[in-house]
């Protein structure tokens, strides 16, 4: 995942993975899209993240589970 997209500091939110410039964890996000909420619902909660963060961070994830499935 792009260090632009995601930053982790032990000083912010206990050194979880969070979105650049925020202190919104990423796996808030998987946790959101994995109870069948939307993405429109966690951008609703968390308004510090833009929805262009949301996507990239979604696409970086999906990008790595192909390149390691293919890998494999």
């Amino acid at each position: 995942m792009e260090k632009s997209l995601v930053s982790r500091d032990p000083e912010v939110m206990s050194g979880a993975l969070c979105f650049a410039g925020t202190r919104v964890p990423v796996k808030n996000l998987f946790d959101y899209v994995e109870g069948a909420s939307t993405l429109d619902d966690f951008l609703n909660d968390f308004p510090s993240v833009t929805r262009q963060q949301a996507i990239s961070v979604l696409e970086a994830a999906r990008e790595r589970l192909t390149v390691d499935a293919t890998a494999a």
